[in-house]
């Protein structure tokens, strides 16, 4: 006997990445109004905002791979969080302006900093996201 996938919803894809890319921008733009940067001259808040948003999405895309394919709610999860919420949250064009503007400016330990710490935390807080699905993953199997 074959198995039919379930329809979970007849909620189209673009919806669900639309309505999770409202809600993680709406989510960043508070966090960025209500804690300013740090006076380090390094862009504190943009930092954090998508090294949190690198965890949670190697963490999401990890554990939906581990516990299913991608179709049904693993779809639309995958759509709406992943793509839309964490897309949304996260912002690569506002870390690409505050590294040229760091630059610009002549702040070199800054843009050092930021660019580092952007590009290899961002690796290692998406692999650390993949490490806890796994691990606990397993624990729930």
């Amino acid at each position: 006997m074959a198995v039919t996938p379930t329809r979970t919803s007849s909620v189209p894809p673009g919806l669900w990445v639309f309505v999770g890319g409202c809600a993680g921008a709406l989510t960043r733009a508070l966090i960025s109004t209500a804690v300013p940067d740090s006076t380090t001259g390094v862009p504190t808040t943009t930092l954090a905002i998508n090294l949190s948003g690198a965890l949670v999405l190697g963490w999401l895309l990890r554990t939906l791979a581990l516990t299913g394919g991608d179709r049904g709610w693993h779809r639309a999860l995958r759509l709406g969080v992943g793509t839309g919420v964490l897309g949304g949250y996260t912002t690569f064009s506002t870390f690409a302006i505050q590294t040229v503007e760091l630059a610009r400016n002549d702040h070199l330990l800054a843009f050092v900093a930021y660019l580092g710490l952007s590009l290899v935390g961002g690796f290692a807080a998406a692999w650390a996201g993949t490490a806890i699905a796994r691990s606990t993953t397993r624990r729930h199997r």
